[in-house]
């Protein structure tokens, strides 16, 4: 498709989309979860949804009220994600790795009116955090909603098991809508348009509390539809995603992208295990492959990774996070995926801003993050005095279009800040603009590093690194110094049967790098603090090595 043409699902609702891919569709198969024996054609998805969202309805949720999920990745969530959509109500994304504190604020948040959630999720008892976030919920006897603390809270449901009370299962859920006829729905689906908010997505919280970033029909439909044009979607694809459906990755670019296209969605596992998705990729015949760089990482170097596996493979995404280039360079000739893309976005842009296309040269693909999605626009301004800045020089990148949301929900103040007055939503990354319009993201505003005036960038050194033979992956950050302000840390990965020392590290880098952008700190580590999405959480490599290193003070001193 041409950048110019408009896409089909513009003007529609995500409701009328997936009823127009029942009607075209109707026997291709629209999601595979083998895990929980799942084979659903387009027009079982349609039915299914349906059922769902009759059982909404007859719960007495209405147009804009505020359903969550607190759940992996599930079947019913798919259902919900489109039910909700089909009476116009807002659905609440919550991470799976929420505990007791981060549930009660997201809830009370978003104002949730009903809450479905899991029973269990490895180790963590779903029932027992969800007491702990609202002890007025007692297992033995219940307790009538609403709650003093929570009255917008009306239902709680579970997706399995029971937790007792006033609560709902899943079955009980779904008997309610039995009294719902059909053209009660359809008159619910009617009343929705393209610019109502849909869905309300909180972002990670690593500098203060979680934002809800609140999107529409169109941010998402268009988002999702050109994501997957960009990687040359046709019906006969098979998309397989083991990223969580909580976030964008998943629900957007999973869901949406596979359906707009009337692909083939295969969701390997609830989380992501990489023997597993190997399985899904090998039998199932994927044709694509989603993922952040951590989760391509864990299947290459799975035990069980063999490049014959992966065979049926031609494109996909890589996204979530910044690629490393060595590890891409990886990805293509080994998984086969010659077509693979690298995306790059926020939640609060729904989520993709720039992608590369299938199309591009490889050095394009792995050196750049892709240019400008059709009807967004991106600009590169000075973080200081917002000055627009021309090709080859850094900045804060900026878009505007019909990705960015409406707002953080109930945060007026935070909305402004992330929006100016023009309507351009300004990233917090940095980022150069090539001549030929494509695009290199540098680093962070809030992670770069000022050690002794020199602004340091780590995606620069990680990047780097990431060409040491010995290096399995790296992340690197600024940690308080009495002298210089800052100095770099770097935390590695090494590769099974490595024998690095910090000292071969820094003779590495030495001719390589500027002095200053050497690690001052090296450490050697198994496993990096990670998000459900596989993102390093940076800021917790920071707080560790301040305790390490005894820095409390000198950090308060600078955050002074």
């Amino acid at each position: 498709m041409a950048d110019s043409e408009i896409p089909w699902v513009d003007g529609l609702t995500i409701g009328e989309m997936l009823k127009a891919q029942s009607t075209r569709y109707p026997r291709h198969e629209a999601l595979v979860m083998p895990q929980f024996g799942v084979r659903w054609s387009y027009q079982e998805l349609w039915e299914r949804s349906g059922h769902v969202a009759r059982g909404l309805l007859g719960s007495g949720i209405k147009k804009g009220e505020h359903v969550s999920i607190w759940a992996t990745n599930w079947p019913e969530w798919v259902l919900l994600q489109f039910a909700t959509a089909r009476i116009g109500a807002v659905l609440v994304t919550i991470n799976p790795a929420y505990r007791a504190s981060e549930l009660a604020y997201v809830l009370k948040q978003s104002d949730t009116r009903s809450l479905f959630l899991i029973d269990q999720f490895r180790t963590s008892d779903y029932f027992q955090i969800l007491k702990d976030a609202i002890p007025a919920i007692k297992e033995e006897s219940g307790s009538q909603l609403p709650l003093e603390d929570y009255p917008k809270l009306r239902q709680i449901v579970s997706l399995k098991g029971s937790l007792g009370g006033t609560t709902d299962t899943w079955e009980s859920f779904l008997a309610r809508g039995e009294a719902v006829s059909k053209e009660e729905l359809a008159r619910a689906e009617a009343a929705c348009r393209p610019d109502d908010p849909i869905n309300i997505q909180y972002t990670s919280g690593t500098t203060g509390f979680p934002k809800g970033a609140t999107l529409t029909h169109r941010n998402l439909l268009l988002n999702g539809y050109h994501v997957g044009a960009c990687q040359a979607f046709e019906q006969e694809d098979r998309v397989c995603f083991p990223v969580p459906f909580y976030h964008c990755f998943g629900c957007v670019l999973g869901v949406l992208g596979s359906t707009t296209h009337g692909a083939t969605m295969i969701v390997p596992h609830e989380y992501f295990v990489p023997e597993k998705t190997l399985s899904a990729v090998e039998e199932e015949r994927a044709t694509a492959i989603y993922g952040v760089p951590t989760m391509f990482i864990g299947m290459l170097d799975s035990p069980e990774f063999r490049e014959e596996r992966t065979r049926s493979l031609r494109t996909g995404v890589m996204a979530g996070s910044p690629c490393p280039t060595e590890l891409m360079n990886r990805v293509v000739p080994d998984m086969h995926a010659e077509q693979i893309t690298i995306a790059y976005g926020l939640t609060e842009a729904s989520p993709v801003i720039t992608q590369t296309r299938t199309t591009d040269p490889l050095e394009l693909r792995v050196h750049t993050v892709g240019r400008v999605l059709p009807g967004v626009q991106v600009r590169i301004v000075d973080p200081g005095s917002g000055e627009v800045l021309g090709n080859d020089q850094s900045g804060e990148l900026c878009a505007r279009g019909h990705g960015v949301m409406l707002g953080y929900y109930n945060m007026p103040e935070q909305t402004a800040a992330a929006i100016d007055r023009d309507g351009w939503l300004h990233s917090g990354d940095l980022a150069v603009r090539l001549p030929n319009g494509y695009f290199h993201i540098t680093g962070r505003l809030k992670e770069m590093i000022c050690r002794g005036g020199e602004n340091i960038y780590p995606r620069e050194i990680e990047e780097f690194l990431h060409t040491h033979p010995e290096i399995q992956n790296v992340a690197v950050v600024g940690v308080p110094d009495p002298k210089y302000v800052e100095e770099t840390a770097a935390w590695i990965k090494q590769r099974p049967g490595s024998l690095l020392t910090e000292e071969r590290v820094r003779e590495f880098c030495k001719g390589k790098l500027a002095h200053y952008k050497i690690p001052r700190y090296i450490r050697f580590v198994e496993e990096f603090p990670m998000t459900v999405t596989g993102k390093i959480q940076k800021f917790k490599i920071r707080e560790a090595m301040i305790a390490e290193l005894g820095l409390e003070q000198v950090a308060n001193e600078k955050m002074a």
